[in-house]
């Protein structure tokens, strides 16, 4: 059974509290969870245990969690989940809130930028010990992909879903302007070149304006990732280091904002309202593709239509610099007083396929791999094309996840965003803004 961290439990401070909150920026504080019970993970309900669980997420995920709790109860008499959920935004501000105040709920659903905040904080329980003992299972697992959920050395946390980037892609307009099927092993050069060629069609938005090729990337943290690797490269070097120079940056940022310059990405003003898919320059009919994840994909042909489709993201001469990512874990509190059950729930949402069958892919593809093929043989449209997709990267070859980003990431990113903002309303140079970005984010790694 895993035991709660030896030693004085060190609080999170405040400038972890407001990180994490910057996650849900949109979305007001006081829009609480839907909580079934304001009970503690404390109580006791006849002799039995009682768990508190939560995540963020839609209607049907809500659901579909929900009838998989129930089967969790029926499978343990004696316990009790009382589950709540949230909009993303609402969820990850309430957290962290409950993290500052001494406790996040028994088991939780967490995003990869807070694993090291969360654990180097103390508010998870390390569960080396459950793994270890067989209480939550890995075989089914990719090795390296269960090391996105460590810390320092230890596991704080499980991948619940396996997500990777791509690109959303009007198929019909790509086909107009002589664009072959973008394949595993295309250049960012040939995406540039598709672009313009788009843009030279003339063809019109439902505003008028001419249709360009994508969204603009500089804004982007998760492309500037994905562009790195495919050179080699990484984001971070440590929980406390950069990985990457005001020169990477630079470069990044120069071919962004030129392809801006050119007409052919999105103009500023339609990047900075692009907050939902709807919003998106490619959900408003002014682009033809848009970076998205897999999991979010399915909104845009259901927005759109079928003839969007989901490409690879450029490459480096070859190199892929996409990579499976957890779109979400799951973590036990550290102040839980019911560790083993806990455990016990995780591994039954992450393992049991019975669960496997009533989540589906809502998570994005099941981290077990019998679970996700089992569930595969159900899926349809752009669902069934999203799992194929990443069978099809999977065999190209991709490098191992990294470890999940350092504590000062979601005030990065946040930072990563301004800073560019600032080069595509021409207030700075990508040089400029390179250089002031660097400093910020590391002051925040070094704080």
């Amino acid at each position: 059974m895993p035991e709660p961290r030896s030693g004085r439990r060190r609080p999170l401070s405040r400038r972890a509290v407001l990180a994490a909150a910057a996650v849900g920026l949109s979305t007001a504080l006081t829009a609480s969870l839907s909580a079934c019970s304001s009970s503690s993970s404390s109580d006791v309900s006849s002799g039995g245990v009682t768990l508190t669980f939560s995540w963020w997420g839609n209607d049907d995920r809500a659901a579909r969690t929900k009838k998989a709790v129930e089967l969790f109860e029926k499978e343990h008499p004696g316990v009790e989940v009382r589950t709540s959920n949230a909009d993303f935004g609402s969820y990850m501000q309430k957290l962290a809130t409950q993290a500052a105040g001494g406790g996040i709920p028994d088991v939780a659903q967490l995003d990869y930028r807070q694993i090291s905040q969360y654990a180097g904080g103390g508010a998870l329980l390390p569960l080396d010990e459950a793994v270890g003992n067989g209480t939550i299972r890995t075989s089914e697992m990719d090795e390296e992909f269960v090391r996105t959920g460590t810390f320092e050395g230890k596991q704080y946390a499980l991948p619940m879903g396996r997500g990777i980037t791509g690109y959303a892609y009007d198929s019909t307009v790509y086909r107009k302007a002589g664009i072959p099927t973008p394949q595993p092993g295309w250049t960012w050069q040939e995406w540039a070149r598709a672009n313009r060629k788009i843009a030279a069609l003339g063809l019109k938005s439902p505003d008028g304006r001419d249709m360009v090729g994508a969204n603009d990337n500089g804004v982007n943290e998760d492309i500037f990732e994905d562009w790195l690797r495919s050179r080699g490269g990484k984001l971070y070097k440590s929980q406390t280091e950069l990985g990457f120079t005001e020169d990477d940056l630079t470069e990044f940022w120069t071919f962004c904002d030129k392809l801006r310059e050119e007409g052919v990405v999105a103009e500023a003003k339609d990047t900075s309202q692009a907050s939902t898919t709807e919003l998106s320059p490619m959900g408003r009919g002014l682009a033809a593709a848009d970076f998205t994840w897999d999991a979010p994909f399915p909104g845009y042909p259901a927005l759109l239509g079928d003839q969007v489709h989901f490409a690879p993201v450029p490459t480096a001469d070859g190199r892929q610099g996409a990579y499976f990512k957890p779109s979400m874990l799951l973590g036990v509190g550290a102040n839980s007083e019911h560790p083993k059950e806990a455990a016990e729930l995780v591994d039954f949402l992450l393992n049991d396929e019975r669960a496997g069958d009533i989540l589906g892919f809502t998570r994005s593809t099941p981290p077990n791999r019998t679970i996700a093929a089992r569930v595969a043989k159900t899926l349809e449209g752009a669902e069934k094309e999203i799992y194929e997709y990443a069978q099809n990267m999977e065999k190209y070859g991709l490098d191992a996840p990294p470890p999940a980003p350092p504590r000062g990431d979601v005030a990065i990113q946040t930072a990563f965003k301004r800073a560019y903002h600032r080069v595509m309303y021409e207030l700075t140079s990508p040089r400029e803004a390179a250089r002031e970005f660097i400093d910020e984010a590391e002051r925040e790694l070094r704080s």
